[in-house]
């Protein structure tokens, strides 16, 4: 299962490569655009087994859903960016998420752990692709501004719901710099490590049974440290 998993998302990769070559942001676009529907996938799976009292999982609806917030703000980025100015490539972005949302739902309601890894896949893929991105460009990012929505986002809105998507390990949230187009960027790539760390866990056995939001975590271990003292 998962060598063809790799073979569907390397074709993926491929055709996108091809079709956008050096349009970076109609490509980046239309990358987050589908990136986005993995998640949806999940969450409508887990409302489904909630309704039916099949089976609840709080904290997975919680970091699922922080992702696709955290996924439409790249979106909405790269759409302040002129990603999205031609109709070809919202056609395109849009129609691929369509058939993709119920791809994913039928993976997850059948091998979760291989929606998972699909989805691990195509997040370390954007991790690299921004890297390269970032290595390629930095002097001509670090020279122009950051968008509002960018800064809304990481620096001076309501900060919760990026933290939700921060697999810590020291159980401190970034704060991120947005002075420039630079940082954004960064803050992307970042955040796109951070999906496929969530990931990787919810690969593990038990994940699903076992698994606590970032959130829940810190106030697991601030209770813990309280009762100590």
């Amino acid at each position: 299962m998962k060598v063809l998993i790799q073979a569907i998302v390397s074709f993926f990769v491929f055709i996108v490569d091809f079709v956008y070559g050096n349009r970076s942001y109609p490509r980046f676009y239309v990358l987050e655009t589908i990136a986005r529907v993995p998640y949806f996938s999940y969450l409508s799976v887990l409302h489904l087994y909630e309704t039916l009292g099949y089976w609840r999982k709080a904290d997975l609806l919680k970091v699922h859903f922080a992702e696709t917030w955290n996924e439409l703000h790249h979106l909405l980025i790269m759409e302040s960016m002129g990603g999205d100015r031609s109709s070809s490539d919202r056609f395109i972005a849009q129609h691929i998420a369509v058939a993709y949302y119920w791809v994913v739902v039928l993976i997850y309601m059948l091998f979760p752990k291989y929606a998972y890894y699909l989805m691990e896949l195509i997040e370390n893929h954007a991790y690299h692709t921004y890297d390269d991105y970032l290595k390629a460009h930095e002097a001509e990012l670090k020279a122009q501004r950051a968008p509002k929505v960018a800064i809304n986002y990481y620096r001076d809105g309501d900060l919760y719901m990026f933290e939700e998507t921060q697999f810590t390990s020291d159980h401190k949230f970034r704060r991120p710099k947005v002075d420039n187009l630079y940082d954004v960027f960064v803050n992307i790539r970042d955040d796109e490590c951070e999906h496929v760390k969530t990931m990787e866990a919810l690969q593990l056995p038990e994940a699903r049974q076992t698994f606590k939001s970032p959130h829940t975590v810190f106030e697991l271990v601030t209770t813990s440290v309280e009762q100590q003292d």
